[in-house]
């Protein structure tokens, strides 16, 4: 599999939504990331299980969730059931990580795990080998258009390390400060999805220009 772009639609024009999603489709994007917030485990709130159902039949696009929530596998189903095609939850949302990725992989769903900025990569190694991919935090999840956090490099290339010692199949994804600027050194230490919101949605060029140049350097 090749390098994977996916348009977060935080940052799109909702009243647009249909149609921003298919003109990231026709740009070259594969993926569209689908950010939940409950306001508790991040201070905002943003779309849910209704938004997703409406979405999915508009598009043939790889439906990417997000869970930004607690207690994630409490609605896990209920996405599944929506259109997700991956569900990620984050490790410290959960109780018990094991438990809660098992959760997820019964409902059918390709299975994530996020880890924040300051989670170490240990917290996961447990179930690495579980996992469809995991996901790393650029930025402390919550709000977009932040600056991408350098010293999480060195976690995704150790990351990287582990997979391909172990001859895993897990994707390893980035979200959070993705542009132009920083998309090459994520590639260069081995991530194969880049999720991009603002840089996509809000590009001054367009959504055709903003993909065109994350692939230049992805």
């Amino acid at each position: 599999m090749g390098k994977i772009i996916a348009a977060s639609i935080l940052s799109a024009d909702f009243t647009r939504l249909g149609e921003e999603v298919a003109a990231a489709g026709e740009a070259g994007v594969e993926w569209i990331h689908f950010d939940v917030m409950d306001g508790c485990f991040v201070p905002n709130i943003s779309v849910g299980i209704p938004v997703l159902k409406s979405l999915r039949p508009a598009t043939d696009l790889t439906l990417d969730v997000h869970l930004m929530i607690l207690d994630p596998v409490r609605y896990v189903g209920d996405f599944r059931s929506a259109g997700a095609d991956y569900i990620t939850i984050h490790a410290e949302a959960c109780m018990d990580l094991k438990n809660s990725v098992r959760k997820v992989s019964e409902t059918g769903a390709r299975v994530g795990v996020s880890l924040n900025p300051g989670t170490p990569l240990e917290k996961v190694l447990e179930v690495i080998g579980d996992l469809d991919m995991l996901l790393f935090m650029g930025v402390e999840p919550g709000f977009g258009g932040q600056k991408f956090k350098v010293e999480v490099l060195d976690k995704i290339r150790s990351a990287r390390s582990v997979i391909d010692d172990q001859g895993l199949r897990t994707l390893l994804e980035v979200d959070g400060g993705v542009n132009a600027d920083t998309a090459k050194s994520i590639s260069e230490a081995g991530a194969d999805v880049l999720v991009a919101g603002s840089y996509i949605f809000k590009h001054p060029r367009g959504i055709s220009s903003a993909v065109s140049e994350l692939r230049k350097h992805f």
